[in-house]
């Protein structure tokens, strides 16, 4: 990986103690967006290790809603693919398909449009943070219910404590590990 590069990304990742409770310590891409260097050595980083690892065996990038959305566009023009959108349930129009993921006070859905993709086109899950690794795992399940290949997840930031990777059955890449 690039290590200019890659210093330059995690220089601009900035931590608040204590958000959004007490004992959490919230990791902020704020600055990042803000300073377009920055935002494009984050997407470079994340291209290249696709492009090493993948050749062009991607048909699209799927960006999660909300932050993915941020990332996966840009990640996809990058590569020259185009984005698939996954929303939080009732925000896409005509016929789509849920997934259900827990959260830690009830449950959530995800919905992805029931045309996005073809059986066994081969498409990589983006998000800028993998946590405790529900609603990514939750994504996967989504583009298997289209029978789509989801061939990796990558992030900006993972949170290793958390162990998310351990519940996602499909090779995953984070720019940035924090405990």
């Amino acid at each position: 990986m690039a290590e200019p590069e890659l210093q330059l990304v995690a220089q601009r990742i900035r931590s608040f103690p204590d958000f959004p409770i007490p004992g959490v310590l919230f990791r902020d891409i704020s600055p990042l967006l803000k300073d377009p260097d920055s935002f494009r050595a984050s997407i470079r980083l994340l291209a290249s290790h696709l492009k090493s690892t993948h050749g062009g065996k991607i048909d699209y990038i799927a960006g999660l809603d909300s932050r993915g959305f941020l990332f996966g566009p840009s990640l996809a023009q990058e590569l020259g693919l185009g984005c698939v959108l996954i929303r939080k349930r009732g925000k896409l129009p005509g016929p789509t398909v849920s997934a259900s993921y827990a959260l830690e006070y009830g449950k959530a859905e995800l919905e992805i449009q029931k045309d996005a993709l073809e059986p066994g086109q081969k498409v990589v899950v983006v998000d800028d943070l993998l946590a405790t690794g529900g609603t990514m795992r939750a994504a996967c399940e989504l583009l298997g219910q289209l029978q789509a290949e989801v061939v990796e997840c990558v992030s900006l930031v993972e949170l290793t404590s958390l162990k998310g990777r351990e519940k996602l059955s499909v090779p995953f890449f984070s720019l940035l590990q924090y405990e």
